[in-house]
């Protein structure tokens, strides 16, 4: 069987770099993408602001204690999503197996190339110098025999670096590594392995199968394989987001009415990531789980996209309104969700919405 060839392309820190190409007086400032607020969190930080230890996904108002000098800009999605389709078309020119994963980050199949490159590594150059050269734009590349792999290296010189995992580097480049680094390795899994004596990748390769089968049944196999850097999943163009969401599960069981935090809570982290997709949610979906583990679903789809982190949680919140039980009802699990998903050219535009729209 041929070796694969594959690119993993990240955009660096997309959006404020496209922030900072397009108004010159952010150049070599901290740049902070984000609405300012209590509840609002970064979408994107400079790199001048990182070296503060401003990150994704941190509370915009910790982000300005950090950051005290940072300058703090509204996201512009459509201009992002704009950008990022012209990224994905400089990747049609040299390969139709291509499998975005958000707005600033895919991988690419080049197995076989259009432009009839020799290697894998021509490719991702070609590619990094049409973005800088046409887009005004740095990006980092990774390399690899396989998709999880590349995305490691994608990562390892960032920013505006490239790295190659040749297939007879593996063994000597996973070892060292830290099991964090592997797919699906969390602050859990870290935990457990860590419990087990298992802190670096070579250490879990020296794990007997059997005995990571009996600690993290199926999964086990999968982190065997990883810890051996196999990975056969494929490069699938094209596959179209059909829901994001996110759930809690609570200690005790509640009543409906002191579900706020935690229907705020999440209706954040379903927004967040919602920013990473090309394509736009038009339904919210809120779940229920009651005591009795029945159920419940309730669902919107407003005349125009959700346009605000504020304006999906008054809905979420607006469909707990619908929920016609007794008050007596306990519930057990709540969840917030995005459904429906369009191309952006079949959804109009639309102008920015409040919660006070929703009374």
């Amino acid at each position: 069987m041929a070796v694969r060839k594959i690119v993993h392309v990240d955009m660096d820190a997309f959006y404020a770099s496209v922030e900072q190409r397009d108004d010159p007086k952010l150049r070599g400032k901290p740049v902070v993408v984000a609405w300012l607020g209590n509840r609002s969190v970064v979408c994107a930080a400079s790199y001048e602001a990182r070296r503060f230890g401003v990150r994704s996904a941190m509370p915009a108002l910790r982000a300005q204690r950090l950051c005290p000098d940072a300058i703090f800009v509204s996201p512009d999605f459509v201009r992002y999503r704009a950008v990022s389709r012209q990224t994905r078309d400089i990747f049609r020119r040299f390969t139709d197996l291509i499998e975005p994963l958000s707005l600033d980050e895919a991988y690419l199949d080049v197995t076989e190339n259009k432009c009839g490159l020799p290697t894998a590594t021509k490719v991702a150059s070609a590619i990094r110098r049409q973005i800088r050269d046409e887009l005004h734009l740095t990006a980092s590349a990774g390399v690899a025999p396989n998709k999880f792999l590349a995305k490691i290296a994608s990562d390892w010189k960032k920013p505006d670096g490239l790295f190659v995992i040749q297939p007879g580097d593996v063994d000597a480049f996973l070892p060292p590594l830290p099991v964090e680094r592997l797919p699906g390795v969390g602050k859990v899994t870290a935990e457990r392995l860590a419990n087990l004596g298992i802190r670096t990748v070579g250490d879990l390769r020296n794990m007997e199968l059997a005995a990571i089968e009996n600690h993290f049944g199926r999964h086990g196999l999968r982190l065997h394989e990883l810890a051996l850097g196999i990975d056969e999943s494929e490069v699938v163009p094209d596959r179209p987001t059909k829901s994001i969401s996110a759930e809690d599960t609570f200690e005790r069981d509640i009543a409906l009415e002191e579900t706020e935090d935690a229907i705020r809570r999440l209706a954040e982290k379903v927004w967040n990531a919602s920013r990473k997709e090309s394509r736009i949610p038009r339904t919210v979906v809120l779940k229920l789980k009651t005591a009795e583990f029945k159920i419940l679903t309730r669902s919107l789809t407003p005349s125009e996209p959700v346009s605000s982190c504020e304006q999906l949680t008054g809905i979420a919140l607006s469909l707990r309104r619908r929920v016609d039980l007794a008050p007596s009802q306990r519930f057990r699990l709540i969840g917030v969700g995005f459904h429906n998903f369009r191309e952006p050219e079949d959804t109009p535009a639309q102008p920015i919405l409040f919660p006070s729209d929703l009374d």
